[in-house]
């Protein structure tokens, strides 16, 4: 049974925001001051990526763990509802109010994040997640210096050949010193 009335609880919800979460903003500052430079919330691509790195053909989602869940597995199935039980909830937990709607919402948005993610790996770019509860106090640290370690490999791959094709070495270059006005 939910403890708020319906329109508290809308009001509650309707607080959450999508964009410019404490996440988000955390690992954007680190970036920021290790020398990364990135593009926001790209409209082009698939799944409105949180971070952009379009030089090394590299986005960043940061998930929240409860919108996406994490860690979540389908377990027995409760028997009075119908509905499964979640498994290595550490970060996840099914709520107990209106449990198929949101068993049914999770799943979906975990169906479309992999669409997503495979979508953007067929374009070519490299997907890196990195979920709500990495960025905890105890783990921190360690989860932004391996993003920044990650980002750093890609940045010093070899760079796709330009489309840009070059003239023949056989045909004659003009130096303007040499053509007579």
């Amino acid at each position: 049974m939910d403890k708020m009335t319906p329109e508290q609880r809308h009001r509650c919800m309707s607080a959450v925001k999508s964009r410019d979460t404490r996440p988000e903003r955390l690992v954007r500052q680190f970036l920021w001051t290790r020398g990364f430079r990135y593009r926001l919330y790209r409209a082009d691509l698939p799944g409105r990526p949180d971070i952009v790195f379009p030089g090394i053909k590299t986005v960043i989602f940061i998930h929240g763990c409860f919108w996406h869940g994490h860690h979540y597995e389908a377990g027995p199935q409760i028997p009075e509802t119908g509905v499964s039980k979640e498994r290595k909830t550490s970060c996840f937990r099914l709520p107990r109010t209106n449990p198929d709607f949101w068993l049914a919402k999770i799943e979906r948005n975990r169906q479309r994040d992999q669409e997503v993610a495979d979508k953007l790996r067929q374009m070519g770019w490299n997907v890196i997640t990195i979920w709500e509860c990495e960025l905890a106090k105890p783990q921190r640290q360690a989860t932004l210096e391996r993003l920044a370690a990650t980002l750093a490999a890609f940045r010093s791959q070899p760079v796709a050949p330009s489309p840009y094709s070059f003239p023949p070495d056989d045909l004659p270059l003009t130096i303007a010193a040499d053509d007579p006005l």
